[in-house]
């Protein structure tokens, strides 16, 4: 034998120990969640989520009992299950009757989807993007005038930027703001990829909902370059009306996006039955 080979212990197994729920907890180390920064449970979806993306929670392995998830985060069981429950429908964990929920093999990357459903649906259908400012400033915009019943010639505010999912820019959205909203804002502000979260933060505007319209076009010389994108391929647009408490406009954001990126889904209830 050569000097200072390690022989395995008689028994002893050459693999690695299994990786356990406590060193899931290691890995979520200085993790924490805050009622300020939006839903509790989309923000511990997040926290797990990223793990598992990168490879630090792996296949196979368990995570920290419900209870003990509660207590370190500072939550409830039901927002906990929550979370755990919209991270099963993802394909990231499988709960298990009895047993710890455990991490299962990524999914293939599909497009990603624009669910409707709700407000927090919208929200989730952003998980894997970020934003990239390109300016913020006064413009005319006639159809942003028209919802918010503004003069034509009057210029409102607006954001344009362009969302990434990985390393591809995958849509240009323009946010517009009637006058009262966007002079209270600044650049700095929208640090946040949903940006009427971040307008809810910083105003503390409550939204009531979302009107949504969807339509297909195809990329201009503009857009395509923006999106690194080929003029004239098939982009589907969006326009989202946000409305207030009281059933005023506050945001029209109009989305343009790569339709290679990104899929429409609707939960279209019976009402018959």
């Amino acid at each position: 034998m050569k000097k200072n080979a390690v022989t395995p212990l008689k028994g002893a197994s050459a693999e690695p120990p299994a990786a356990t729920s406590q060193d899931a907890f290691s890995i979520l180390a200085g993790q924490s969640v805050d009622s300020a920064a939006g839903p509790l449970y989309r923000q511990i979806i997040d926290i797990l989520r990223a793990p598992i993306a990168d490879g630090r929670l792996s296949p196979g392995q368990p995570l920290p009992r419900e209870a003990d998830l509660a207590r370190f985060f500072g939550v409830s069981l039901i927002t906990v299950r929550h979370a755990l429950r919209d991270l099963a429908s993802e394909g990231h964990v499988r709960k298990q009757s009895a047993k710890p929920t455990i991490v299962t093999a990524p999914l293939p990357k599909a497009k990603s989807r624009f669910n409707f459903k709700n407000i927090e649906a919208i929200i989730a259908s952003t998980a894997d993007r970020h934003i990239e400012i390109v300016n913020y400033r006064q413009r005319q915009s006639a159809r942003a005038c028209e919802v918010f019943g503004l003069g034509r010639s009057k210029r409102v505010w607006c954001l344009e930027a362009v969302l990434h999912s990985d390393n591809l820019a995958v849509s240009h959205n323009v946010f517009y703001f009637p006058p009262a909203i966007g002079t209270n804002l600044k650049r700095e502000d929208f640090d946040d990829v949903v940006v009427f979260r971040a307008v809810q933060r910083r105003l503390g505007i409550e939204l009531r909902d979302a009107h949504v319209s969807v339509c297909a076009d195809v990329a201009n010389t503009h857009l395509a370059e923006r999106l690194k994108y080929k003029a004239g391929a098939p982009i589907m647009e969006l326009e989202m009306i946000y409305y207030n408490m009281k059933g005023e406009p506050v945001q029209l954001t109009i989305n343009r996006c790569r339709a290679d990126a990104f899929s429409l889904e609707f939960v279209v209830p019976n009402e018959q039955v």
